[in-house]
């Protein structure tokens, strides 16, 4: 029979293994915690940081001709004179049309213990505006990149019948141009570009809540597991390929502040699960511990505490080499090596202590 000092002795050990794992928790938590301060920021600079498109901004300017009436006092006289002042307006207009292409291809890179999904995209965007207004003027047409410091590969923009592509100066990531319009006169406007960015995209019809008419965006992705990311619409029809997915949003006449986006699938971060793992063991170990407990007494096995000591430290062994090979192997190669090598100390251990019998079939069995 176990005696009050060996049971003492065996909630000692257990204590001692949760508290090494407490610490190798920790230690992987900070570790990835440090990594990922350190080299979100330099994948961003390498790769892209996560992309918002917004809709071209328009703004139509006009000049209107209005009399003042001056008076001077010449010769000792009052004198009365008409000049004509010309004052420039201008107001905010909104797009009648839109039609939105985005191809997104994913492409995940890993750095240490974390994974970061990084992707390409492939955008085309085409827009019309009507002119509406009863006079004539000058409309200024603005589009804001999605990160000013971005890469945008094969770029066009064109308005009307100008192709300004090889024209435009790009202050601050936004460019601007101006066409002359009528009472009337539909402009055309696109713009297309291959760029790539992190973790997430988005399209974002204007900076406040936007009115948006005739409205189309068409999205494929060569990943299967999308989600959304919060504040945005879902889409209005979805239809799954070869690859991934080919979504739609469209909307006759609909006025919203939400966005259109697509979250990139993550992988499962090695550090975190780790570090997950270390902090949840000890509840594997006290039931491995019960079974044991609960065996031996039954058969009449006298096993000491330094024996449950060992069994431990196999446990442990197996978070701390799973902590410090997940960021060389893969999640699934590294779980399967530690847990070889935990299995092994702990069949190899009970062989020599009790026997075969119980070391493979019943303490292996129950570890596995």
């Amino acid at each position: 029979m176990y005696s009050v000092q060996r049971l003492v002795g065996i909630a000692l050990v257990f204590v001692a293994a949760w508290a090494g794992w407490i610490v190798l928790g920790t230690v992987t938590l900070v570790r990835t915690n440090e990594q990922e301060g350190r080299l979100a920021s330099q994948v961003a600079e390498l790769w892209g940081a996560p992309q918002t498109q917004t809709a071209p901004v328009l703004t139509f300017r006009w000049k209107e001709k209005r009399n003042v009436e001056k008076t001077s006092l010449v010769d000792g006289k009052v004198t009365k004179t008409t000049e004509v002042v010309e004052d420039e307006s201008s107001c905010g207009e909104s797009l009648a049309s839109t039609r939105i292409s985005a191809n997104l291809h994913l492409d995940e890179r890993r750095k240490g213990l974390l994974w970061y999904p990084l992707y390409g995209v492939d955008f085309d965007g085409r827009w019309t505006y009507v002119h509406s207004e009863p006079v004539p003027g000058t409309l200024d047409v603005t589009l804001r990149f999605p990160d000013p410091n971005g890469l945008y590969d094969d770029f066009h923009l064109v308005v009307g019948d100008t192709d300004w592509s090889r024209s435009v100066q790009p202050q601050n990531g936004v460019v601007s141009v101006p066409i002359d319009v009528k009472p009337g006169q539909t402009v055309s406007i696109q713009v297309a570009y291959r760029s790539r960015g992190l973790e997430s995209w988005r399209y974002s019809p204007g900076t406040e809540v936007a009115r948006l008419s005739d409205f189309q965006l068409l999205m494929k992705t060569d990943f299967r597991d999308v989600d959304f990311p919060p504040l945005t619409m879902a889409p209005s029809a979805k239809l799954e390929t070869a690859d991934g997915w080919d979504l739609s949003w469209q909307f006759e006449q609909v006025i919203t502040g939400f966005q259109i986006g697509m979250l990139m699938p993550r992988h499962i971060q090695p550090g975190e699960l780790a570090s997950a793992l270390a902090f949840s063991a000890p509840i594997s170990l006290l039931f491995f511990f019960l079974f044991l407990f609960t065996l031996s007494v039954l058969r009449g096995i006298e096993l000491h505490p330094i024996n449950y000591l060992f069994l431990a430290g196999a446990f442990v062994a197996f978070h701390l080499l799973f902590a410090y090979t997940a960021d060389r192997l893969p999640i699934v190669p590294a779980f399967a090596l530690a847990s070889v090598v935990s299995l092994f100390l702990v069949i190899s251990y009970l062989r020599l202590v009790v026997g075969q019998r119980f070391a493979f079939v019943e303490a292996g069995a129950a570890q596995a």
